[in-house]
């Protein structure tokens, strides 16, 4: 059976860091970004919050710290709201990745959905952005799923194989509520690397290209004895068994 794998954008494939970076250095000037470094810049309200301070992190990458006020926190968001098509100006953090990822998909006959929890902006929703975003960089007619819930929860309902995010609790979520393997994206120091990651049973690759290799890698067709789930732990450095999702 081909394999159903969701991938996360922003932190995986798309730069919302340099994005987020440029738009700063607009409304405050390079002198305040070049003193700082963009970290844990909170997420945008939601709906249900849009008067309290945010709580639930955006999915976007770890960002090295700005050192912004709150007030100056909410006005950066504020500002991205009104940027028309926002989630069209993003470069790829991989040149080239996401037109191999739609290679592969098609020469496998893998499924793949595209899951984010964006906010809104200005234009068109964040959803349609984001599949023209992806049919520019080479990924023509992509599924993609703004998620306001649960990811462990949404890879159980839609059976996914593999979720790729670079997040670890995002990850962490997918492996407590599905049977899914989840894949961590981690550039940052493996120092960093939360100790509970690989614990769970979440593979840690640095890049998405090394995520792709394992990936192919593992859908190759294989003698090896210990069979599918074996091949997974592998290549994935896990220790300790996971647990077969669709096999």
């Amino acid at each position: 059976m081909p394999l159903r794998i969701a991938v996360d954008l922003d932190g995986v494939v798309a730069d919302m860091h340099g994005e987020l970076a440029r738009q700063a250095e607009l409304l405050f000037g390079e002198a305040l970004t070049g003193r700082r470094s963009l970290r844990d810049i909170p997420p945008p309200p939601t709906p249900e919050t849009s008067t309290a301070e945010p709580s639930a992190q955006p999915d976007v990458p770890s960002l090295e710290a700005l050192q912004l006020t709150s007030g100056e926190q909410r006005r950066l968001w504020r500002h991205v709201e009104t940027i028309e098509n926002f989630w069209e100006t993003l470069k790829e953090i991989e040149p080239g990745l996401i037109r191999r990822l739609a290679a592969i998909t098609a020469d496998r006959r893998w499924e793949v959905l595209f899951l984010t929890t964006r906010p809104s902006s200005a234009g068109a929703t964040q959803q349609l952005q984001t599949q023209r975003w992806l049919a520019s960089k080479g990924f023509a007619l992509p599924s993609v799923y703004v998620v306001r819930g649960s990811r462990g929860r949404i890879a159980a309902a839609l059976d996914l194989d593999f979720v790729i995010d670079d997040r670890p609790d995002n990850c962490l979520d997918v492996v407590v509520d599905s049977k899914a393997r989840a894949i961590l994206v981690w550039r940052e120091d493996e120092k960093q690397l939360p100790v509970t990651s690989r614990r769970m049973g979440i593979g840690v690759v640095k890049s998405f290209e090394e995520c792709l290799d394992i990936l192919s890698e593992v859908d190759m067709p294989s003698d090896e004895r210990g069979g599918f789930v074996d091949r997974v732990r592998r290549l994935l450095g896990l220790k300790e068994p996971v647990q077969p999702a669709r096999l």
